[in-house]
């Protein structure tokens, strides 16, 4: 595959050889630009509450200068026409900005808070690179695209200056930031390497696009699985504010909710009525979400499983049973079970044996 610069028509050759030459005269400041945009993308991102992992930046290259000044207008029966016929001032990429975050949520917020940024920056656009590859059921790597223009920066003052003497210099600039997470980064730079820094363009094969589009594929579903379990964790963290989401009511829906959350795989049928488990541990004063949460620990649970030996895996309200057992001992058999005076009592003998197990699992264990 030939490149724009071979395919050029020879009439527009001398324009774009000089401003590529203007272009490797000036990159040197040019890069002074790209210095000072990370630095202030940095100093705007620090102060976020999940700092991106890394922010790098590049001044583009005078091949890749070249190549992209050398595009022509493709209209049919028309002279031949660059489409840069200004590209010192036409593109907006020679100094790009790039920002890599951990997880799709965070690129929106590093976005936002830079676009916050008035009296610094200036958005002039804002787009999400997958849209495209959403809308036509292809994949491709998700990353958000904004161009931004500098206010009376003077940096790039310097830069104008030695671009245009006659010109007086305004401190505006446009640059690109691009934002996206790690796998899409990994994923973006492999594929730009072999498809389009390949050594030999006839060694490209169809294969090639279909393994990226599915490799593209398992990299969106990791990232929604990681999304999911990011999701999770802040959750169930929550969980332990006393003064937030720890502090609210254990209604009957409040129980199933944190229930699904930290014991997904001990679940009931979807329509089941939760007011049994309120029951339970409202008998025990225990009326707040935070309360509830200290009884669903790992270590709790994996006690009461080994003292009773289940033979089968328990459901929800067997297992809150047992957990408010453990936890209360002689006092939740007292509050929830028959008079030991009652003619029968299932539930009171059925509590008494499995403390009994209990008692005896503590002593083997020492506590």
């Amino acid at each position: 595959m030939s490149s724009n610069w071979e395919r050029l028509d020879e009439s527009l050759r001398p324009a774009v050889s000089a401003s590529v030459a203007e272009y490797e005269r000036t990159r040197p400041t040019l890069e002074k630009v790209t210095a000072e945009m990370e630095s202030l993308i940095r100093g705007v991102l620090a102060e976020a509450d999940d700092v991106p992992l890394f922010v790098t930046s590049r001044t583009k290259t005078v091949e890749s200068f070249r190549e992209k000044a050398s595009r022509m207008l493709t209209e049919p029966d028309t002279a031949p026409a660059l489409q840069f016929p200004e590209p010192l001032k036409n593109l907006t990429d020679m100094v790009g900005v790039r920002v890599i975050t951990t997880l799709p949520g965070e690129n929106a917020q590093a976005a936002n808070l830079i676009k916050r940024q008035r009296s610094i920056f200036d958005c002039r656009g804002d787009t999400e690179k997958d849209i495209g590859s959403i809308e036509s059921g292809t994949y491709g790597y998700s990353s958000r695209h904004l161009i931004l223009r500098t206010i009376q920066n003077d940096v790039v003052r310097n830069y104008q200056e030695l671009l245009d003497p006659d010109t007086k210099p305004n401190g505006s600039y446009f640059f690109e930031c691009q934002i996206r997470t790690i796998f899409a980064h990994a994923w973006s730079e492999i594929e730009h390497d072999i498809r389009f820094k390949s050594q030999d363009p006839r060694a490209w094969s169809p294969y090639f696009d279909r393994q990226f589009t599915a490799t593209a594929a398992m990299l969106e579903t990791v990232e929604s699985a990681f999304s999911e379990l990011h999701d999770r964790y802040e959750t169930v963290t929550s969980y332990w504010d006393v003064d937030g989401e720890g502090d609210v009511s254990l209604t009957p829906n409040r129980i199933k909710a944190v229930w699904q959350t930290l014991l997904p795989h001990v679940d009931r049928k979807a329509d089941d009525d939760w007011g049994w488990a309120a029951e339970l541990v409202a008998a025990h004063g225990l009326g707040k979400t935070v309360d509830l949460v200290a009884l669903l620990q790992p270590e709790i649970i994996s006690n009461v499983r080994k003292a009773l030996d289940h033979r089968y895996s328990p459901g929800p309200d067997r297992l809150l049973d047992d957990l408010l057992l453990w936890q209360f001992g002689e006092s939740h058999i007292d509050l929830t079970a028959e008079d030991a005076a009652a003619e029968q009592t299932p539930r009171r003998d059925s509590l008494i044996r499995r403390h009994q197990q209990m008692a005896r699992y503590r002593k083997l264990q020492g506590f």
